[in-house]
C-alpha cells in the first residue's frame, strides 16, 4: 500500500485526483428549524459565522466551541469545479451526524441518514458554467434523541459520568473527485487463506461500453501474484483469484498479514472497453488473513493467538470525534503499538477510514464496534440496522478488522434479558452481520447478557489481581464464574445461548484513574474529583498506575484459560481519566514499561511471543481446526 492511500479519504478505492474541502466554510445555527422554508440553500447572508471543516461545532478546532443544544446547523462552501466531457463530478461526505440535506447551486443532490456513515452526490447535473459553484449542506442531529445511534455523545447539556460532548454534523472529510463516466463505483476483498486465493466483488458503471473488461494486477513485496482480466457482466465482476507468487509460500511470514507481519498486497484495476480505451484506474490493496474461533481458541491465519488490545475511545480535546490532523491517525496507532498492544477495540464510535487504513499498514487489529441508541422502539431498530450494515460494507475490506460487535452492554436493549423482542435484535443483528460477512468473529452483545457470540466476553472492572485468578484463573475457576458469579452484577450468557466451545476473553476490564486528589486505592467509587470521575478506582500516582497495570494483567496473561484481554482504556477522555496516556497523548508511565507488561507471554498462548512472532510451517486447510 502505497503511503497516498493513508492519506486518501477512501484509502482502498483512490483516484490520484481529488480535492479536500476541508478549511473554511459559512456556518449557521439554525435553533428555531426555519432554514428550508426559508429557502437558506439560496442565501448567502444567514451564514454570519465560519467554521472548519471537518470539526464539529462543539469542538474548539472548528473556531465555534458551542457545546450547547443546537440540532441544527447549516454549512456553506464555494467551490470552483466544472463538468468536464465524458466525466462525473461526485461529491463526498465521510461522516455528518446525524440527518444531512445537500445542495449544489440552490438544487438538492443528497440526502442521507446516519452520522457514522459515508456518501455520496453525483452534482454533475447541477454545476452551473464553469466558474463558482455553490454548496450547502444541513445537518439535523437531535441531542436528546435517545433512538438515534449517539454512542458516547452525551444527551445532557454537561458531559456526565462516562458520556461526552457531542460531535455533530460534519465530522470526517469533504471531499469533490472527478471520475469517468465509465468507471469503478465499488469494490470487496475477502481472502481465503486456505486455497491462497481472494474474491473479488467490483460494481462498474458502465454506461454501454462496448465489451468491456477489468484488469486486476496484484503485487506484494514487489512481486506480481496475479494480473487476470475479466468481462464485465450487467455492471458486476465476481471473480476468485488464485494467487501464484514464484517462489513465494504460505510457509512463510512475507505473504500473510498479521500485526507482526503487516504485508499487504497492492491492487490496480483497470477498465478498459473492445477497442483498447481506458476508461479508469483505480488503486486498492488487500491482505492474506483469517480468524476464527474454535474448540475454546482465537485462530489468527490458523494458528492459536492472545489477544492484547486497548479500549480505544479515539476523542480529541481540540476535535472531539473528528481527529485533530490526518497524521494524528497514524500517531494514534502508532502509540498503541508502542504500548506493546495487538489490538484495539473502537469503542462506541466508527472510525475514520485512514485509521483503518493505518491499522492494515502498521499492523494492528481492530474490533469495530456500533455507536449505540439508548432507547428501544422500532424506529431504534431501523436506524440501528440501517446504519450498522452500512458500516459493516464500507469497513469488510479492511484486513485489521477482525470482529464485529453491534451491541455494547446492553446499551439500547436494556430488558435483553427477560424481553423477547429485544433478544431477537441482538441475534438477528449477529446473523445478518454473519450474512453480510462470514469470514469474522461477531460479538452480539458485549460484556454480558449474550444470547450469540462467537466470542464469549466479560467486563470486569474489580481492582483486584488476587480476584481476577479466582474468576478465571483456570478452567475450573471460568466455569463457576460464568455459571454462578456476576462480575457486572448481569448474568454473562442468556439461557439457551450456544457458546460451550466458545473462546473466552475479558474484553473490558482495569480502568484506573490517576487522581492525585483520590481518596483510596480499593476500587471502590463512581466518585467526582476535581480531576475528573474515576468510577473504576483510582489512584495517586504512576508507580501505583504501573503496579496496578502489572498485577491486572499479570493475572489474566497468567490464565490458561482466557484467550485475551482489553484494557480500559488508552486516552483520557473529558471527565473519564482513566487513561494510559492523557487526553494531550502524554504517557502516564514510561512507555517502555508499560510495553513490557502488555508483551509478556501468556499461559494460554505460550508460545506467542510478541515481537518474535513466526507463523512456522502453514498447513493449507488448518484454519479453523
Amino acid at each position: 500500500m502505497s503511503l497516498g492511500a493513508t492519506e486518501h479519504p477512501r484509502p482502498q478505492l483512490t483516484r490520484p485526483e481529488w480535492e479536500d474541502l476541508s478549511g473554511p466554510w459559512g456556518f449557521a445555527f439554525d435553533d428555531g428549524s426555519v432554514g428550508i422554508g426559508d429557502q437558506w440553500q439560496r442565501r448567502e447572508d444567514v451564514f454570519d459565522r465560519v467554521i472548519q471543516v471537518p470539526f464539529p461545532f462543539e469542538s474548539p478546532a472548528s473556531g465555534i466551541g458551542d457545546t450547547g443544544f443546537h440540532p441544527v446547523v447549516w454549512y456553506r462552501r464555494v467551490v470552483h469545479v466544472a463538468a468536464r466531457p465524458g466525466h462525473r463530478v461526485l461529491l463526498h461526505l465521510g461522516a455528518v451526524d446525524y440527518r444531512a440535506h445537500v445542495w449544489v447551486n440552490g438544487r438538492a443532490v443528497a440526502y442521507h441518514e446516519g452520522g457514522s456513515t459515508p456518501f455520496t452526490a453525483d452534482v454533475t447535473s447541477a454545476l452551473e458554467g464553469s466558474g463558482e459553484q455553490v454548496v450547502v449542506v444541513r445537518a439535523e442531529d437531535s441531542p436528546s434523541d435517545l433512538r438515534q445511534p449517539r454512542g458516547k455523545q452525551d444527551w445532557q447539556r454537561e458531559p456526565h459520568a462516562i458520556w461526552y460532548d457531542r460531535t455533530s454534523g460534519i465530522w470526517q472529510p469533504v471531499w469533490l473527485e472527478h471520475v469517468p463516466e465509465v468507471r469503478v463505483r465499488a469494490l470487496t476483498w475477502t481472502p481465503d487463506v486456505d486455497t491462497r486465493s481472494i474474491d473479488l466483488t467490483v460494481r462498474v458503471r458502465s454506461d454501454g461500453a462496448p465489451g468491456l473488461r477489468l484488469r486486476v494486477v496484484l503485487r506484494q513485496h514487489g512481486e506480481v501474484l496475479a494480473d487476470d482480466t475479466y468481462r464485465v457482466h450487467h455492471g458486476e465482476v465476481r471473480r476468485r483469484i488464485t494467487l501464484d507468487g514464484g517462489d513465494m509460500s504460505l510457509g512463510h511470514s512475507e505473504a500473510l498479514w498479521a500485526p507482526e507481519a503487516p504485508n499487504l498486497i497492492d491492487a490496480t484495476l483497470t477498465l478498459v472497453d473492445e477497442g483498447g480505451v481506458v476508461h479508469d484506474e483505480v488503486g486498492s490493496y488487500t491482505a492474506l488473513r483469517s480468524v476464527t474461533a474454535s474448540r475454546g481458541r482465537l485462530l489468527l491465519n490458523g494458528r492459536p493467538y492472545y489477544l492484547r488490545l486497548v479500549l480505544a475511545q479515539n476523542f480529541w480535546p481540540e476535535s472531539h470525534l473528528a481527529a485533530p490532523d490526518p497524521d494524528a491517525l497514524r500517531r494514534e496507532v502508532q502509540l498503541v503499538k508502542d504500548l506493546g498492544f495487538n489490538g484495539v477495540r473502537l469503542h462506541q464510535k466508527v472510525e475514520d477510514p485512514r485509521f483503518l487504513a493505518w491499522c492494515d499498514r502498521l499492523g494492528l487489529l481492530v474490533w469495530a464496534e456500533m455507536p449505540a441508541a439508548y432507547e428501544y422502539s422500532t424506529t431504534t431498530v431501523e436506524r440501528l440496522t440501517r446504519e450498522w450494515l452500512d458500516v459493516v460494507e464500507r469497513d469488510r475490506s479492511h484486513p485489521c478488522v477482525i470482529a464485529w460487535v453491534p451491541v455494547n452492554e446492553s446499551w439500547g436493549v436494556p430488558a435483553l434479558e427477560r424481553a423477547p423482542d429485544q433478544e431477537h435484535l441482538v441475534r438477528a443483528l449477529y446473523h445478518l452481520t454473519k450474512a453480510y460477512d462470514p469470514t469474522r468473529l461477531v460479538i452480539g452483545n458485549d460484556g454480558w447478557e449474550q444470547p450469540v457470540t462467537d466470542v464469549l466476553t466479560v467486563h470486569d472492572y474489580t481492582a483486584s489481581g488476587a480476584v481476577l485468578t479466582e474468576r478465571y484463573g483456570d478452567h475450573a475457576a471460568l466455569a463457576h464464574t460464568l455459571s454462578h458469579t456476576q462480575p457486572a452484577y448481569r448474568v454473562v450468557v442468556l439461557p439457551g445461548a450456544a457458546v460451550a466451545d466458545a473462546p473466552v476473553m475479558i474484553s473490558e476490564f482495569g480502568g484506573i484513574s490517576l487522581d492525585a486528589d483520590a481518596d483510596g486505592d480499593d476500587g471502590a467509587g463512581g466518585a467526582f474529583s476535581d480531576a475528573g470521575w474515576s468510577g473504576y478506582g483510582a489512584v495517586h500516582d504512576a508507580a501505583r498506575l504501573l503496579a496496578g497495570y502489572r498485577e491486572l494483567v499479570g493475572a489474566l496473561l497468567d490464565s490458561p484459560a482466557v484467550v485475551g484481554f482489553c484494557w480500559t482504556q488508552l486516552t483520557d477522555t473529558q471527565q473519564e481519566r482513566n487513561g494510559l496516556v492523557t487526553a494531550q497523548r502524554q504517557p502516564k508511565v514510561p512507555i517502555e514499561q508499560i510495553r513490557a507488561v502488555t508483551t509478556r507471554v501468556s499461559a494460554a498462548v505460550p508460545g506467542d511471543a510478541v515481537g518474535e512472532f513466526a507463523y512456522g510451517d502453514y498447513a493449507p486447510g488448518s484454519a479453523g481446526s
